[in-house]
């Protein structure tokens, strides 16, 4: 019995060698086929219904036709939603996305970078806050490189390394915004769940707020550390009420922080937006099925993951680029004027 269709069986019907029947059907990175004789190779391939190999089309192309993103908690909203955009945009180029998420684990993002170049992925999107960690940002930044040399490319959401095209997020402009319109609606006892101790994009929203509320005058903010997750908002609540019980508005550094806050304001038997007053950052799109709706400041998180994939796939034609996106409050019924 024959076995399938060869490379070789196409060259050879197409009468041109075996290198030229590959670099017309796989493409290469360095030469290309006259048009007339890939037309006739091509025709060749149909005839004998033959089907590339992808690995081999990836050797010869140098890269293969997949995005790597790599996020910190696809569970989260914020990133699933980063993801979508990703995905839309990795389609419109006819391209695959191969999903990493690191758990919130630092070190992993290089891990998977490492993981990425081997398999020769087209680019790399890297979505989410890093740490205060100088050893682990140089490692970040050396694996991308290395990537990036060896003909890849990258983006990032979130704080720019050197070298790398970056969607930054002007997280301290938008808790300003975000701090003065609260503060105009007649809230004076703030409290913040401020996230993990050494996390750039939490440091940034939390201590942008706070400083704020203390420019303001007449009004006073308590911040506490907590994960960056629901349940660290949940937690964070429950010490927040039985610390400071007359604090009259909590802003969590992101949504899933504050949903999990509205929990445990309602288990302590306050309701939100009579007893207590939250706010969040991000708008997720869970907030839609969230009562009493959220105050928050939105973030285009689809257009985020779109854009960063953009930026990917035209950073191999030109330079890195920084570009900034800014943020809009939105308030909701969680924050209601003060009488």
């Amino acid at each position: 019995m024959a076995g399938p269709t060869t490379l070789s069986d196409v060259a050879k019907e197409a009468g041109v060698s075996l290198a030229t029947a590959s670099r017309a059907i796989n493409g290469s990175a360095n030469r290309t086929v006259r048009p007339e004789l890939r037309e006739r190779v091509l025709a060749a391939a149909a005839r004998l219904k033959y089907s590339p190999d992808a690995n081999a089309q990836a050797m010869a192309r140098g890269r293969t036709t997949t995005v790597g993103l790599i996020v910190h908690d696809i569970a989260d909203p914020y990133f699933s939603s980063i993801a979508a955009g990703v995905t839309g945009a990795a389609d419109r180029h006819k391209l695959v996305v191969t999903l990493a998420t690191t758990q919130h684990q630092r070190g992993r993002e290089v891990q998977f970078v490492e993981v990425m170049h081997s398999q020769r992925a087209r680019a790399i999107v890297i979505a989410g806050g890093r740490y205060d960690d100088p050893e682990g940002t140089e490692a970040l930044t050396h694996a991308l490189a290395g990537y990036m040399a060896s003909g890849g490319s990258a983006a990032l959401i979130g704080q720019p390394l050197p070298g790398v095209s970056t969607i930054a997020i002007a997280n301290t402009a938008a808790v300003v915004d975000l701090a003065r319109a609260l503060h105009g609606l007649g809230y004076r006892r703030f409290g913040i769940l401020g996230g993990p101790a050494g996390h750039l994009t939490a440091r940034d929203r939390r201590e942008g707020f706070a400083r704020t509320v203390d420019e303001l005058g007449e009004s006073s903010a308590v911040t506490l550390e907590t994960a960056f997750t629901r349940d660290g908002g949940y937690d964070g609540m429950a010490r927040l009420l039985a610390q400071e019980p007359d604090v009259e508005l909590v802003f969590a550094v992101n949504d899933v922080m504050a949903v999990g806050a509205m929990a445990a304001a309602r288990d302590a038997g306050r309701e939100v937006g009579r007893d207590i007053a939250v706010a969040g950052f991000d708008d997720i799109v869970t907030l839609r099925d969230v009562s009493p709706g959220l105050t928050t400041v939105r973030l285009p998180l689809v257009e985020l993951g779109a854009r960063a994939t953009e930026l990917a796939l035209e950073e191999a034609a030109g330079e890195p680029r920084v570009l900034e996106v800014g943020g809009e409050v939105v308030l909701r019924e969680s924050t209601p004027p003060r009488t």
